[in-house]
Order: structure tokens, then C-alpha cells, then sequence
């Protein structure tokens, strides 16, 4: 499994993609592996406020229930809303078509202070 090296993690299994002043979160393939077949995500509103360490949402599999958490402080200015359809995306494709949130963080730096993509690799035991 390729963990892309564009984007910060949590050990909770969230990226975290830094673009044009906007944080796009999702979870990695390795938590999707681990989920199983994802049935439904619970996201927040856009305009609501994420709290860096806090859940912003929840994501429901056949396996199991976990929260999302976000790493950064801010508002969401976009969630994706082909999941509501289409949940199956975050296991076909979830470092891209996958993603759960946009938010624009109250300070950038935050992000700096994640895991780099090596670092993940290593907490995965990779």
C-alpha cells in the first residue's frame, strides 16, 4: 500500500492534504482495509467549526463505527457529498474520489505538526 507523501497523518488513520489555503481531510487505504465495506458517513454541515483532535463526523462499515477526526482547527467550507450515495467510495478510492472534508484552518501550521507519510509508514510497521 502506497501511503502518498503530499499529505500529513494522524495515527487515528486520517490524511490531511494542505491546498491554496484549504485542508482536504479523508482516511488512509489502510483504514478503509481495516473497515471493510464503509456503509455510511455522518459529516458535518459546511460553515460548521472542527476542533484539531476532536471528531468532525463519523464513518460506519459491515465491521465497525469510528469517528473522524480532524487535525487542524477551522470551518469546513466543503464536504462530499457523492458519499452520501456512494459510502463504497472511501474503500474504491480514498486518498481521492474518498475524501470526507475541505476546511479552511484557523492556522495553516497546524498541519505541519502531522505525520509525515514516512512516519505513518513506520506506525503501520511498514
Amino acid at each position: 500500500m502506497a501511503v502518498p507523501g503530499d499529505r500529513k497523518y494522524l495515527k487515528s488513520h486520517e490524511w490531511h492534504k494542505l491546498d491554496g489555503g484549504v485542508v482536504t481531510i479523508g482516511i488512509t487505504q489502510h483504514a478503509a482495509d481495516e473497515l471493510t465495506d464503509v456503509t455510511y458517513v455522518d459529516l458535518p454541515k459546511v460553515g460548521a467549526k472542527v476542533t484539531g483532535g476532536k471528531p468532525f463526523g463519523v464513518i460506519e462499515s459491515v465491521k465497525a463505527t469510528s469517528d473522524l477526526i480532524s487535525g487542524v482547527d477551522g470551518e469546513v467550507t466543503a464536504i462530499n457529498s457523492d458519499l452520501n450515495d456512494h459510502p463504497d467510495l472511501v474503500n474504491q478510492d480514498p486518498f481521492e474520489r474518498g475524501w470526507m472534508v475541505r476546511v479552511r484552518p484557523s492556522s495553516p501550521s497546524q498541519a505541519d505538526a502531522l505525520m509525515t507519510a514516512d512516519a505513518y509508514e513506520k506506525q503501520l510497521g511498514h
